[in-house]
């Protein structure tokens, strides 16, 4: 099996989407007011993150428009089932400001991609929004380093659909198993990848380990030397 393309998982992955909504949140309630209504700032953050995945499994199950979701998320954190859609977007837009302010990819990112650049293509594939992911990573300066960029809400399938690792892999014009997706969710991403074909990579930053049956690195330096079969960071093999 020869590998000839990386596909990247965006947040949690190369971006450190944990620490910019975390510092981004704060900020916002600070500057809104809304701290006491929580009781603590780690509440809130909770109750925030609880929602972001409440509605994007929702989205996953029943599709729909990317931005109501959001909009009800924003209704549902705040405890105003009356929000208007603008009222909802420009309270979310405000939040935004402090996110995005606290953006930053992980030290590792771009030290890879320069590594990888020579001998593998690279595309992304992330749960989210194309409005969202490409101008985030253009912000970050990386957006030229992906041939494409593709995400869910405009394919109308999210991972681990395999309909979604098979849209990307149609895009590179390569066969799944031509293919590694990169993920820093152990069933969304380096299972999900798996079942449909693909080498699937876990990025388990946390060394939580305990999943002995996913390709597992826990920092991208690793990604170069799994890619060519070099098990010397304890990853299984799957070259012969």
């Amino acid at each position: 099996m020869v590998i000839r393309a990386v596909l990247w998982d965006i947040d949690d992955t190369i971006f450190d989407y944990a620490t910019a909504d975390t510092a981004g949140m704060r900020g916002h309630l600070a500057a809104e007011g809304l701290l006491e209504g929580f009781g603590t700032v780690e509440a809130a953050l909770d109750r925030w993150r609880e929602l972001t995945v409440l509605h994007w499994r929702r989205f996953e199950r029943e599709g729909g428009d990317f931005l109501d979701r959001r909009r009800d998320r924003v209704r549902d954190f705040l405890g105003r089932p009356e929000l208007t859609p603008d009222e909802a977007d420009a309270w979310f837009d405000r939040y935004v400001v402090h996110y995005e302010a606290a953006w930053a990819l992980f030290p590792d990112t771009v030290p890879v991609l320069d590594l990888l650049a020579r001998d593998y293509r690279h595309a992304a594939l992330s749960n989210s929004s194309i409005r969202n992911q490409e101008r985030k990573l253009r912000v970050l300066g990386v957006r030229d380093r992906f041939e494409a960029v593709l995400c869910a809400a405009e394919l109308g399938v999210a991972k681990p659909a395999p309909e979604a690792f098979h849209a990307a892999c149609t895009v590179l014009g390569l066969s799944p198993h031509q293919v590694a997706y990169v993920g820093d969710q152990p069933d969304i991403d380096a299972r999900g990848a798996v079942e449909a074909g693909l080498m699937g990579v876990w990025l388990d930053r946390a060394d939580a380990g305990g999943r002995p049956e996913l390709e597992r690195i826990t920092e991208l330096g690793q990604l170069p030397g799994l890619l060519r079969g070099d098990t010397r960071f304890g990853a299984r093999s799957t070259f012969g």
